[in-house]
């Protein structure tokens, strides 16, 4: 099967149309009387129609039947996702998660959506506030079956195994070190090739955009030219007797609705509200070349912003493979207590301030204000190395969902979940003092 193809940019204005159908986009207008192959226009609005320009999010679809061609929606179980954050105790330790289990097909075939589980989050949809973090684990394809989250932005981390998305937009191949997002509205379904695992953060605030680059100049960081968008695509399927459902994920609470036809019949499309997919391996990193350690902000890929300025309501931040060359520095990650909190996944490799236990596909949670760092192994080791120049993470790629927000854990994530490591904390119970009252400068 030959490779997907996509669009480049990030943030642009977008143009697309099958080319099975030529000239299917209007020309001049975005709603003729008739618009061409008798398609109907119909407005997908990421932002307030009075937003300003610079901030205004929006494309124009024009499909073979509008998506208001359905069944009305009723309330469906998936009893793993919620966004009730008061069905736990408040917890300010250390968590650590084990790799997340994915269920034996032979067993259970779980699609995308009703592997989704949610871990921890803040806020709420309803007052368009907040994040909601989600680990997924699945082993079948979803059939004849989409999904889209009225409350926010979802952006999709692979571990294990290829996601194959299906869009309004198109298509997209999400591979292992990829990520992908479906913002808030946009209808998508996930095929699998067998067993799959990964992470999901979900904001309910705004759009993920590109960090401001400040000193660091033009360049650098995730370039926009490296975000791909799928090109139109289109499917004129029907579906008899009710047999397609559409899920809405709306104010926390999973519903499902029932047609007659694919939701991916849109023949042309144009705007700047996409769905977009991003390679890791294409971040290009910048970091202190004299001593000392900038601050993890540098690794940021992409940030959701509050209306307090440089403070995040989510930053998605990469730990990628790359030189250490520091003098007189202690390299590894330094001891911390943040006004943020921290959760932590793990794509590939193993993770330099705790090789043992962070294993890919499990997480940690640092939460405000509660410490954390290197264990005593990787203290002990970095503050006796020979610091010539190295080459770190290779093979690895770490990430952080980063908040200003006061995450909270849920039900499942603190207790019922099988994978919590309860030892979590005796990672940092060897570390020893090494004062010394007599200790006089060489």
């Amino acid at each position: 099967m030959a490779p997907l193809r996509y669009l480049s940019g990030f943030g642009s204005e977008f143009a697309s149309e099958d080319p099975r159908c030529p000239g299917s986009l209007p020309k001049g207008q975005n709603t003729p009387q008739k618009c061409p192959y008798g398609l109907y226009a119909e407005q997908l609005s990421g932002s307030a129609f009075t937003a300003p320009r610079t901030h205004n999010r929006r494309t124009w679809l024009y499909r073979i039947l509008p998506s208001a061609v359905h069944t009305p929606f009723s309330p469906m179980e998936q009893p793993y996702l919620t966004h009730n954050w008061k069905s736990s105790d408040p917890n300010p330790n250390q968590m650590r998660w084990h790799p997340f289990s994915i269920p034996h097909i032979n067993k259970e075939k779980v699609d995308w959506v009703q592997g989704l589980h949610t871990i921890c989050g803040a806020g709420d949809p309803c007052a368009r506030h907040g994040i909601s973090v989600y680990a997924y684990m699945c082993n079948t394809s979803m059939v004849d079956t989409c999904m889209y989250t009225a409350d926010g932005d979802f952006l999709i981390v692979p571990e294990k195994g290829t996601l194959h998305i299906t869009t309004e937009f198109g298509k997209m191949d999400v591979f292992n070190n990829e990520i992908c997002v479906i913002q808030q509205g946009m209808r998508f379904s996930v095929e699998v090739d067998g067993e799959s695992r990964g992470y999901v953060l979900e904001v309910f605030d705004g759009h993920f955009e590109l960090p401001c680059l400040g000193p660091i100049g033009a360049n650098g960081l995730a370039n926009p030219r490296d975000f791909l968008t799928p090109v139109a695509w289109y499917e004129d399927r029907r579906v008899p007797h009710g047999g397609y459902t559409v899920i809405s994920k709306y104010q926390g609470k999973l519903f499902q609705a029932h047609q007659d036809q694919s939701p991916f019949n849109v023949v042309a499309w144009h705007g700047n509200y996409v769905p977009y997919k991003y390679n890791l391996e294409n971040f290009v990193v910048v970091n202190s070349v004299s001593f000392d350690h900038m601050d993890p902000s540098i690794f940021t890929v992409l940030t959701c912003q509050s209306v307090k300025p440089g403070v995040a309501i989510a930053d998605f931040v990469i730990f990628p493979p790359r030189w250490s060359v520091q003098t007189n520095t202690f390299r590894p990650p330094y001891y911390h207590r943040n006004c943020m909190s921290e959760f932590m996944g793990l794509i590939k490799g193993s993770y330099e301030a705790k090789e043992e236990g962070f294993r890919p596909g499990g997480a940690t949670l640092h939460s405000m204000m509660t410490p954390h760092g290197p264990d005593a192994v990787c203290f002990e080791g970095a503050s006796n190395a020979e610091l010539k120049p190295q080459r770190i993470a290779e093979g690895t790629m770490a990430f952080m969902f980063e908040s200003s927000l006061s995450m909270a854990l849920t039900e499942w994530g603190q207790k019922t979940c099988e994978c919590v490591d309860a030892e979590y904390y005796k990672c940092w119970l060897p570390l020893k003092s090494h004062f010394n009252p007599d200790w006089k400068p060489e």
